[in-house]
């Protein structure tokens, strides 16, 4: 099959086309030409050049595509550019999702997210919960769930989507997870937040592979979560710590860092993006950088605690090497 991956050079959208490849599919990569492509260096592909909102250079990139795969997005924690991601995930998820009906594409696939569920009140749920959460805890959590009722809109009309809502992905050269576990590594992640924060995890090769199965054989309108597995901030860190013998962490009390959060609020720093969010945006950024980073390791712990172990040893012993 002929597929389109949109966000090809990132860390899903790479993991993705290496993915396709192996199987024996033909790819195209639709980036911005000013895109960093490091991660799709010496890889038999194509590329197409245009922003992620441009609906013309999008329907050409598609022409004769049986597949495209939506993973383009502004993955950011804490203080951010909220416009700009509404951009990025909303009116460019409009915009894939228009192309892709223009050029009859038989399949699109679209890279959610579980957060789109909300709060669930530790609940376990399935594809059928309907979100109760009425607010959002972040741009991201809002953006994202704007563009999945697009994408519902468009199966509606006919599009045949099926979307994907990872949980914390992680895995080789993961930019969200690596410089926080570097710094464990090296001794230098002192303080953390959140013990009991519990965070999903799924590996990003996993992840790629659902992807493509859901193309190969689910049906139009389906939605799957991808999560491994749940583990507390405490006990990820727990395990790194037993597994490397570095100490873990400290553990910022909340207070503290919801004061900060406040603090940040009253001085405008919530300008790029709504007030309201700025407290609840900084705390989710504290607590989450170093409960998904942590989810690096434990999530070989949930497969195997041997291969986990060796692995953590050896990026430690990297970490250690280069410093």
């Amino acid at each position: 099959m002929k597929a389109l991956v949109t966000g090809a050079n990132g860390f899903t959208g790479s993991h993705l086309v290496k993915a396709l490849l192996d199987r024996g599919h033909t790819v195209t990569a639709f980036v911005r030409k000013s895109s960093q492509i490091d991660r799709l260096a010496n890889l038999s592909i194509e590329f197409a050049y245009g922003d992620i909102g441009d609906r013309s250079a999008l329907e050409t990139a598609m022409q004769g595509a049986d597949w495209v795969f939506h993973t383009a997005a502004y993955v950011e924690l804490g203080l951010v550019d909220a416009a700009k991601m509404e951009r990025t995930n909303v009116d460019g998820t409009d915009s894939v999702l228009a192309a892709a009906t223009a050029a009859k594409v038989a399949k699109v696939v679209y890279c959610s997210t579980i957060g789109i569920y909300g709060d669930t009140q530790g609940e376990t749920i399935d594809e059928a919960f309907e979100r109760q959460q009425k607010d959002f805890s972040s741009a991201y959590d809002r953006t994202k769930f704007q563009a999945q009722q697009l994408v519902n809109q468009a199966v509606a009309q006919g599009l045949p989507v099926v979307s994907i809502m990872p949980s914390g992905i992680f895995g080789a050269d993961d930019p969200h997870f690596g410089p926080v576990m570097a710094q464990f590594c090296k001794g230098g992640l002192k303080v953390w937040a959140g013990g009991d924060r519990i965070t999903g995890i799924v590996h990003v090769d996993d992840l790629a592979l659902l992807m493509i199965l859901a193309a190969e054989k689910a049906p139009a309108g389906a939605h799957y979560i991808a999560s491994t597995d749940d583990m507390t901030t405490r006990e990820m860190f727990d395990f790194l710590s037993r597994e490397t013998g570095i100490p873990a962490p400290r553990e910022i009390p909340e207070p503290i860092v919801r004061s900060i959060g406040n603090l940040l609020d009253r001085s405008g720093a919530s300008s790029v993006g709504n007030r309201r969010s700025a407290a609840n945006e900084f705390i989710t950024f504290t607590i989450a950088v170093s409960a998904l980073m942590a989810a690096r390791q434990g999530a070989n712990w949930a497969g195997s605690r041997d291969r986990s172990k060796q692995r953590s040893e050896k990026v430690c012993r990297a970490e250690k090497s280069s410093s």
